[in-house]
């Protein structure tokens, strides 16, 4: 399965590089990276861009890494900014801690590290709060040239493909020993480029589904392709000792940490796409809430709504919502609107009776690990309504300034 063989190595190198050379997308943040000469410029520019690209595909982060750019060009104005602004931005993207841990890694670096980024993946990953070997592995090769391979989905997939990996891609045995085959792997003297190379390739050419197997450019490596009309998984001779035949490699036994099961079927009409294996995706976990959008004016000017801030820790931490109540499974209709109507009592100061909640619908939002369920009422209120000041910070909100704070994408579908 390793790339033992130094002219192979090499010529995977080259075949990689000229096809990046010649094919790459054109991207804000690789032209960015490219032109500016200050090191630590060029390297807070990967970092946000790896950090968004991080779950989320690249149509939708250019708008956002555009936007973050012009308002924060550097660490230090990003350091300067409040969280309420960084999630503001970040608004819609998704997986909202990344933009948290992403400012409070940039307040380190100039707070504690005189300004200045570290240089290799290993103090990277050390020194700096959410940054992990991935994205350490990123910003050192593209930015400060260390000779240090990345894994990410796209490489995980390309590689797998490539040397015949059938076993649990996820598998921190595996997973290892990609990290080794990277390494083994990156350029030495263009180690950002190949990187960027190697993981263009699986997100434009060796994706999950349809590969354009004739349009690689390292095809005549793989040993997917290969394999994909003959007798099933490829397996190495290493399982069954250095006697063992070419009938007995594809038999489908043995031992091999990196092999497939001898139990695992292989589906021929998949071909290629067979790899890499994944354990079964974890079920998400079923959560349910009842909402409710409060109102108050709307005769003499535009209808304001009560939005309030979540906790600075946890699911959406520090994003704005409508007041909202995790629900018991199970519960009855009237018990969830007794349990709201008590919620609400507690920030309006005075009764809210159930049977004012005119319910409007529910609405699904699927997280990565929870399938929630927002059960969604209405409650038109008086303007002489105050707020307990005790609680959690809450303001009343335009519908224009609802979509200009930092709320999820659940509570816009709200």
């Amino acid at each position: 399965h390793l790339f033992s063989d130094a002219a192979e190595v090499g010529a995977v190198r080259s075949a990689l590089l000229a096809w990046y050379d010649s094919c790459k997308r054109e991207l804000p943040w690789r032209a960015l990276a490219a032109n500016e000469p200050d090191v630590d410029r060029r390297a807070y520019a990967v970092w946000v861009s790896e950090v968004m690209l991080q779950q989320t595909q690249v149509a939708t982060v250019i708008n956002y890494y555009n936007r973050w750019m012009q308002k924060w060009p550097t660490l230090q104005a990003l350091a300067a900014a409040s969280l309420e602004e960084v999630n503001e931005l970040w608004a819609g993207l998704g997986y909202y801690s990344r933009g948290k841990r992403l400012q409070e890694a940039a307040r380190k670096v100039v707070s504690e590290l005189a300004g200045r980024m570290p240089r290799t993946a290993e103090e990277l990953q050390k020194l700096l709060p959410g940054v992990g070997r991935y994205t350490a592995g990123a910003i050192a090769s593209i930015s400060y040239g260390q000779a240090t391979g990345v894994v990410d989905g796209n490489v995980i997939r390309v590689l797998c493909r490539l040397r015949g990996i059938g076993a649990d891609s996820s598998s921190p045995a595996v997973l290892d020993r990609l990290w080794d085959m990277a390494n083994v792997l990156v350029d030495r003297s263009r180690p950002g480029d190949f990187n960027q190379a190697l993981m263009e390739l699986g997100a434009t050419v060796c994706v999950p589904k349809a590969p354009l197997c004739e349009e690689c450019p390292v095809k005549q490596h793989c040993h997917a392709r290969r394999r994909r009309l003959a007798w099933g998984w490829p397996r190495c001779r290493s399982a069954y000792g250095p006697t063992a035949t070419s009938a007995l490699v594809f038999a489908g036994a043995g031992g091999c940490p990196l092999c497939p099961p001898a139990t695992e079927p292989w589906d021929s009409s998949l071909g290629v796409t067979n790899f890499p294996r994944k354990a079964a995706k974890k079920q998400p976990r079923v959560a349910r809430a009842a909402t409710c959008v409060l109102e108050r004016g709307g005769c003499r000017g535009a209808p304001r709504y009560l939005i309030v801030q979540r906790p600075s820790s946890g699911l959406l931490a520090g994003l704005w919502e409508f007041p909202s109540l995790p629900l018991a499974p199970g519960l009855q209709e009237e018990k969830q609107r007794e349990m709201l109507a008590g919620h609400l009592q507690a920030w309006g100061g005075r009764p809210v009776a159930a049977g004012g909640l005119r319910y409007v619908g529910e609405v699904i939002h699927i997280f990565s690990h929870i399938h929630q369920t927002y059960v969604v009422y209405s409650l038109p209120v008086d303007e002489d309504v105050t707020l307990d000041a005790a609680l959690s910070p809450s303001r009343w909100v335009t519908e224009e300034e609802f979509h200009a704070s930092a709320v999820s994408t659940a509570m816009k579908k709200v």
